[in-house]
């Protein structure tokens, strides 16, 4: 044995190091660890050496063990399917990887900060954006406070022609500027943030916006108006309507507003000579045209439309509510008037049945509220200042963009009333890769999860 290996053997003996023992094989020195243990079937102590590594002039050099890691496959490929053309949009922001990586973990539900980090590395994917939370607190700050940027996501994201709008609104007993009691439905009287939402007829949301909680919806409008493009065409809820809105609208962008059903509108003589079937119902329809003065004379559109089958359920109520005494006759006779009527307002001059499907598919909007509040329970919120906020519901708003992308893909395929996209995701994640060594294996993918990404024509596992 040479004389800098016995050096080394004394240097680590003298460090308490035990049981080293040095093997030569032709001019190569290797490191074990010896050790005895109890055969049990021989009733004798026998040795026991393990490998440790290879003995060199510069030092030990330590065997490479073979590392196994085990991350999620399948639900990693199938988020950023639906997620990677937001990419070059958001690197218009610094922190674009803590962004992404946010949006796509939080589209599998609420996820605190603190989890982010260990949720993001079950994941397989190539991005590796710094998932500490004190960062991620940073990033929220950051996103809330560049407005610009959140605006170039937005308009780059406006690429359809027809958008429903709407507000909804959050709960918080965080001591932030944005919470203040407001009106809502449910008349509880506690901080609220109102919360804008444009909503593609496509089905795809294209802005979001956090407004302070006593902001009522019609001023909302107004300033949100002020910030979209002129060339789209809004729907809007009835709970929009008034003349003073018409007014403001006429001459910046086309819209599609239903009148409430009080509306004086109602009285104006509309023939409905025409008809058409709307998913079996048969639906009477006709137009009108009117004016409206402002610094000079604007045309717009009375669209009126009976839903005979609405009608007669409408009816039948009235009678029922004359009968129980809960209604005069005169009520009666004025309500059945507009039973089974619906009456738009548009400054857009199409056909009858164009205006009335432009209005039903605004229902999109409230069930995106519904996924953003109930199913990525974005409406969660602790934060304590209004740019955390801002970056919170930006990011929840690119989740939910991911999640109606799902939609969407499962929509066309006609199986969305069979598989959810939190289903998809659930079955996909059944999916692993395993690392061992720096070797890579797809484990087996379910058939279940085959015949899906199958019918969605994903190919995400090439056979």
């Amino acid at each position: 044995m040479e004389e800098w290996v016995k050096d080394w053997v004394k240097e680590q003996r003298e460090k308490g190091e035990k049981g080293i023992e040095i093997k030569r094989q032709a001019n190569r020195y290797y490191v074990y660890r010896s050790t005895t243990y109890w055969d049990k079937k021989s009733k004798k102590r026998r040795k026991k050496s393990i490998y440790i590594g290879k003995l060199t002039k510069n030092g030990l050099v330590k065997k490479k063990e073979k590392k196994i890691t085990v991350k999620q496959y399948g639900n990693a490929l199938l988020l950023n399917r639906v997620m990677e053309e937001l990419i070059p949009l958001l690197k218009v922001f610094e922190s674009w990887k803590e962004i992404y990586a946010l949006s796509m973990i939080r589209l599998m539900g609420y996820i605190p900060l603190k989890r982010a980090k260990t949720v993001w590395e079950k994941l397989y994917t190539n991005i590796n954006p710094n998932m500490n939370p004190k960062k991620l607190s940073a990033v929220l700050k950051e996103v809330g406070l560049n407005r610009e940027g959140q605006n170039k996501v937005f308009q780059k994201l406006m690429d359809s022609k027809t958008f429903a709008y709407d507000l909804s609104f959050v709960f918080t007993r965080s001591a932030i500027n944005l919470a203040e009691i407001g009106y809502n439905k449910d008349r509880i009287h506690i901080p609220q943030i109102n919360i804008a939402l444009l909503y593609s007829t496509e089905g795809l949301p294209a802005m979001i916006k956090a407004i302070p909680g006593s902001v009522r919806d019609i001023k909302t409008l107004y300033n949100t108006v002020k910030e979209i493009d002129s060339e789209i065409t809004l729907v809007l809820d009835r709970g929009f309507f008034s003349m003073d809105v018409v007014k403001f609208l006429i001459d910046k962008i086309s819209f599609v507003i239903p009148a409430r059903r009080n509306s004086k509108l109602y009285e104006e003589r509309i023939n409905l000579e025409k008809h058409f079937f709307y998913r079996g119902r048969l639906i009477k329809c006709g137009k009108k045209e009117m004016t409206i003065v402002l610094k000079e004379e604007k045309k717009y559109f009375l669209y009126l439309f009976e839903d005979v089958i609405l009608r007669a359920e409408e009816e039948v109520n009235l009678y029922r509510s004359l009968d129980e005494g809960r209604s005069s006759r005169n009520e009666m006779t004025k309500n059945l008037e507009r039973a089974g009527k619906i009456l738009i307002l548009s400054n857009l001059d199409r056909n009858e049945e164009e205006i009335f499907l432009m209005y039903k598919q605004r229902d999109g909007v409230e069930k995106a509220f519904d996924v953003y509040k109930n199913v990525l329970n974005a409406d969660r919120m602790y934060l304590q200042d209004d740019e955390s906020v801002f970056g919170h519901i930006f990011i929840s708003f690119l989740s939910l963009y991911g999640y109606c992308k799902l939609q969407c893909m499962l929509r066309e395929k006609g199986i969305i009333d069979k598989v959810s996209p939190m289903d998809l995701l659930e079955e996909f994640s059944r999916v692993y890769i395993v690392n061992i060594g720096g070797k890579e294996m797809i484990s087996e993918v379910p058939k279940k999860v085959e015949d899906l990404d199958e019918k969605l024509g994903l190919n995400l596992f090439p056979k």
